[in-house]
């Protein structure tokens, strides 16, 4: 349920009410009993609590590496390289 404000057009009194979206607007101020205008809010900012919310929540994960490999280890075609060491020198 949102917090409206309020202003009073006869003395000024500003004040909130938690109301349902569904209520009907406030119409007399409760100081002076005149009437009311309901004020639009710039509502209420996000806040990010705790530490790492962008590590823990929407960071990108790198894919797993193959089995064998470390993490950072390039691959190594060994094809080609063990054939070349088959061969005699020449």
């Amino acid at each position: 349920m949102p917090t409206y404000e309020y202003e009073c057009r006869k003395c000024g009194h500003r004040f909130e009410r938690f109301q349902s979206i569904t209520a009907a607007a406030l119409k007399t101020c409760p100081k002076c009993k005149g009437r009311v205008a309901r004020l639009l809010s710039g509502g209420a900012g996000i806040i990010f609590k705790g530490s790492g919310f962008y590590q823990t929540d929407y960071k990108k994960t790198s894919p797993a590496p193959h089995a064998g490999e470390k993490s950072g280890e390039k691959k190594v075609d060994r094809g080609k390289s063990e054939a070349k060491a088959d061969k005699p020198a020449k």
